[in-house]
């Protein structure tokens, strides 16, 4: 069964203190802990454990092109 994550779960996901670091797009949970450029959770003024849907097609040069490389972890439900 797939795992759902609401806001509050998936804030928890933030990087700090060993957590993991987890993050939404578009209702789909994705984990970046093994992604250099989320080291401790931070990645270009981002935090993990948030919905960043409206970051990645607005903010980032790459858009969606780096989810492929991403490990799906849950659904995210807000």
């Amino acid at each position: 069964m797939e795992k759902t994550f609401t806001k509050e779960e998936l804030a928890k996901f933030d990087g700090q203190n060993g957590t993991k670091s987890y993050v939404a797009i578009d209702g789909v949970v994705y984990d970046v802990s093994d992604v250099d450029a989320w080291k401790d959770g931070q990645h270009h003024g981002n935090t993990a454990g948030k919905d960043l849907t409206e970051v990645i097609d607005n903010q980032s040069p790459h858009k969606r092109s780096v989810l492929a490389k991403l490990t799906a972890v849950g659904k995210y439900v807000g």
